[in-house]
């Protein structure tokens, strides 16, 4: 089974954004410091001294129809046990119900295939405070919502992806 020109194209930008990521973690540009040298870039370590609460989307929260690849590339990096906030609203007469699913491999997120994902919140979980979700494990999340057998995350750009990096304090 080979891979589609647009996978094979999700691929190389997952890769190369996750490179990006971890060259923005403790001057990994060339394994040393060379701020002073007049060239190559100067990454500032993670300026917070403990973790961090984010909110998916923002201000826009978790809903159909946002980027939030985009806004996981925009809003990282991401490290070691920050908490992830999902909120959305409960279903109603007016709104389409979300949830919020772990996805085992990048094929099933590059996909939207859950077959084999496990759902971490259902679709009441995100009302009130939402649904918090600790990334304690360094390894990569991929995270999509599961409403309407994959429709969300397919049509809906429902999905993102982080890696957890380590804080680096001076």
């Amino acid at each position: 089974m080979g891979f589609t020109g647009s996978a094979r194209l999700m691929l190389v930008l997952m890769v190369g954004s996750l490179w990006g990521m971890s060259m923005a973690n403790k001057d990994w540009g060339s394994g040393f410091n060379h701020t002073g040298w007049g060239w190559g870039p100067y990454f500032p370590p993670n300026q917070t001294q403990g973790p961090n609460t984010i909110n998916v989307g923002g201000s826009d929260n978790w809903h159909f129809g946002f980027n939030y690849t985009e806004w996981a590339f925009q809003n990282g990096p991401f490290y070691f046990n920050d908490t992830l906030v999902f909120k959305y609203d409960p279903p109603s007469n007016t709104t389409f119900p979300h949830s919020v699913y772990l996805l085992p491999n990048l094929w099933s997120f590059l996909t939207c295939d859950l077959r084999r994902a496990k759902m971490i919140a259902n679709t009441t979980q995100g009302g009130g405070d939402g649904f918090h979700l600790k990334l304690n494990k360094w390894r990569p999340y991929y995270f999509a919502c599961g409403e309407r057998n994959g429709f969300h995350c397919k049509v809906g750009r429902m999905k993102f992806m982080v890696v957890p990096f380590f804080r680096w304090h001076r």
